[in-house]
This record gives C-alpha cells, sequence and structure tokens, in this order.
C-alpha cells in the first residue's frame, strides 16, 4: 500500500483546482447563471496569485489577490449578462479569451520564475496515522480548504434559507421575483462567488501544484470544471467524487510511463479531455434525468421589466 501512496497524492494535488473551479461554478449555476468563462477567470487567478507572491512575498495576500481577480472578471460578466442582458454562452467565450490573452501579456515578465511553494500542514496527531495520515492530513492548507468548501456550499444550500432563495431563483426567477426577491442581486453575488472560486484554484495552480508560471497553465482544466458540475447532476459531494476521478485519469499518464507502459505521451494527455466528452454524451442520453436535477432557469435571460 506504501508504493500507491505518492499516486494518491498526486490525484489529491490534481484534483484541487478543478473541485475549487467546479464548485463555485455549481453556485453560479445554481442561481440560473451559465458562466463559460471559468477558464478565464481561473488562468487570472494564476497570474495574479503568482505576480503577489513575488511581490510581496506572502502566499495569503497572494492566495487573497487571486480570489480578488477572479472576482474581478467574474464582476465583468455579470455586469455583461446580468444589466446589460447580454447572451450568457458567447459573453462566458469572449471571457475566457480575454483572460487568456490578458494573462499572457501581464505574465510575460514572469515565465521562468520558480516558487518555491506553499507548505504543507501536518494536522497533529492524525498525521501520525499510518498510511492514513500520509494521505489524509499531510496537505497544503488550499487542499484542506478545497474540501472544507464542498461541506460549506452543501449547508448552504441545503440548511440555509439564502440557499434555499438561491436555488429557488435558479428554478424560476419570474416566480421568485413576484415574491419580492432580488434576483439581479442574487445572481450577481452567486457570479462573485464562482469566479472567487475560479481564481482560488487559479492561485493553486501557480502557487502549489506546479509553482511557476507559464502561458495558458490551466491547460483546459476550466472546461473540464464545467463538465463536472453536469456529471455531478449539480451536487456538491458529487463534485468532489467527480474532480478526484478526473484528477486521477489526468495524472495517469506520468504513472503509466513510470511503470513503463508503451502509450504515446500525447494519447494519454489527451485522456482527461476524452473523458469528459465521453461522460457528457452519456449523461446527454438521459435528458429527462437533466431536467430533474438542472436548475430550470439555467442560461435564461432575466428581464424584471417584463
Amino acid at each position: 500500500m506504501e508504493a500507491y501512496i505518492p499516486m494518491l497524492l498526486t490525484i489529491i494535488t490534481a484534483a484541487t483546482p478543478l473541485l475549487f473551479a467546479a464548485i463555485g461554478e455549481m453556485v453560479t449555476e445554481k442561481s440560473g447563471v451559465l458562466n463559460l468563462g471559468v477558464e478565464g477567470m481561473m488562468v487570472m487567478g494564476a497570474i495574479i496569485g503568482f505576480l503577489t507572491v513575488h511581490v510581496t512575498g506572502s502566499a495569503t495576500f497572494a492566495i487573497l489577490a487571486a480570489i480578488m481577480a477572479g472576482m474581478v472578471m467574474a464582476t465583468l460578466f455579470g455586469v455583461l449578462i446580468l444589466y446589460f442582458h447580454a447572451s450568457q454562452v458567447p459573453t462566458g467565450l469572449a471571457l475566457t479569451i480575454f483572460g487568456v490573452g490578458l494573462s499572457a501579456l501581464v505574465g510575460q515578465s514572469m515565465i521562468g520564475v520558480a516558487y518555491q511553494g506553499i507548505p504543507d500542514v501536518s494536522i497533529p496527531f492524525l498525521s501520525d496515522i499510518p498510511l492514513l495520515g500520509d494521505l489524509l492530513f499531510n496537505h497544503d492548507i488550499m487542499v484542506y480548504l478545497s474540501v472544507l468548501m464542498v461541506g460549506l456550499v452543501h449547508l448552504f444550500l441545503t440548511r440555509t434559507r439564502a440557499g434555499l432563495i438561491l436555488r429557488a431563483v435558479g428554478d424560476s426567477h419570474d416566480a421568485a421575483h413576484a415574491m419580492g426577491y432580488s434576483v439581479i442581486r442574487i445572481r450577481f453575488l452567486a457570479t462573485l462567488f464562482g469566479g472567487a472560486m475560479a481564481g482560488l484554484g487559479g492561485a493553486y495552480l501557480s502557487l502549489a501544484y506546479s509553482p511557476l508560471w507559464v502561458e495558458q497553465m490551466t491547460a483546459g482544466r476550466g472546461w473540464i470544471a464545467l463538465a463536472l458540475v453536469v456529471f455531478a447532476s449539480w451536487r456538491p459531494w458529487r463534485v468532489l467524487f467527480g474532480a478526484y476521478l478526473f484528477g486521477g485519469i489526468s495524472i495517469l499518464q506520468l504513472h503509466a510511463q513510470a511503470y513503463g507502459i508503451a502509450v504515446p505521451a500525447q494519447v494519454m494527455s489527451m485522456l482527461p479531455y476524452l473523458a469528459t466528452i465521453v461522460v457528457l454524451v452519456i449523461i446527454s442520453r438521459d435528458l429527462s434525468k437533466i431536467r430533474i436535477n438542472a436548475p430550470a432557469s439555467l442560461g435564461r435571460s432575466f428581464h424584471p421589466s417584463k
């Protein structure tokens, strides 16, 4: 079992950025907003976090800056779709293109610069448990935070009045508006939360997963996070399972090469994206199940005057 601990640890680290981005997008979609700009928000969080840690030397400030970067990008998206009633799908795509280009411009001076990474935090006593201690209780703080966010989002959506209102807005914005709730404000806040989580996922990539900056280092993880939300049927704990599943697939190429499996590296590299396509195809075969679980107002613009 000890031989598999390093492999399982790499799965956890590979899954963490996906988990942050997917749980944020799930809350956004629960409010009825479809934000396809997750990739752009993640990559902006990655570069802003990396720049901040080199300017201030503080990982805490870097994480906060990455969250703010994601929220700024989400604000741009929210203003366009909620106040100017722009179509959500092309606006989200434009946000991704904008984020990828802007991050490349901002990060030109950071290419090739390294960072020592965020140190691991061992939980006293629990980290001393044989096998499980190293696997579950000896990670950097952001890994713990990602799992904690899943639990908090689950409690928020199922145990709080605010969570019930958010779900009501996503299921029927007209009915929620008739009851006196501010659909625009609720959706805007949900969009900001999604941006914050995407920025946090990007920060994990540049500060912990591979502590350096390269252009487009998110490498499609934002799109995988979008697919994870559908795969999880908009349920937090299923997002957790899906993130670790896709995380395992994404690092399969490294361990396949270590074990001498004669498969071209290019084929192994495309496995996470191939798995995403396969999962979406399988899920889309049962449209009735998607309709039951998906927010009924997802992707629909709200016009309070109508």
